[in-house]
């Protein structure tokens, strides 16, 4: 079955919403995908913050397509990019393109400022003078 535009672009939006800032299980990630990388992904990002934010800027639809310009908001609790757990928050701007299909994600095309990331991870911590 085909959804509209408008149906897609609620899949989208009930799909941020429902996951951000929650455990994201393998049971609720399949409700919504049914992309085998982007479930993997998810599972990888979950492990290194958990209950992770994606904050929505923007969604547009177009047929099958829905893109999000947005933000990734975490806390570093596991191990990511070979950097181990630093217990910092950080974020970082993102675009995502999904492609819907049978009322779930099907694929995705994801842009995000991983080397913005990297540096406040690695960031040395803020000490203050005696």
């Amino acid at each position: 079955m085909n959804q509209t535009t408008s149906e897609n672009k609620q899949l989208i939006a009930d799909y941020l919403s429902t996951l951000s800032g929650r455990a994201k299980t393998p049971d609720l990630a399949a409700r919504f995908v049914s992309d085998p990388l982007l479930i993997g992904h998810i599972q990888e990002v979950e492990a290194a913050f958990p209950a992770y934010e994606l904050i929505p800027q923007e969604i547009l639809a177009e047929r099958d397509l829905v893109v999000v310009r947005g933000v990734f908001r975490g806390i570093h609790r596991g191990a990511f990019a070979g950097i181990s757990a630093t217990g910092k928050s950080v974020s970082a701007g993102m675009m995502i393109m999904y492609r819907i299909a049978d009322g779930r994600i099907a694929d995705h095309w994801l842009q995000f400022d991983l080397f913005g990331l990297l540096g406040q991870l690695k960031e040395a911590p803020v000490t203050t003078a005696a």
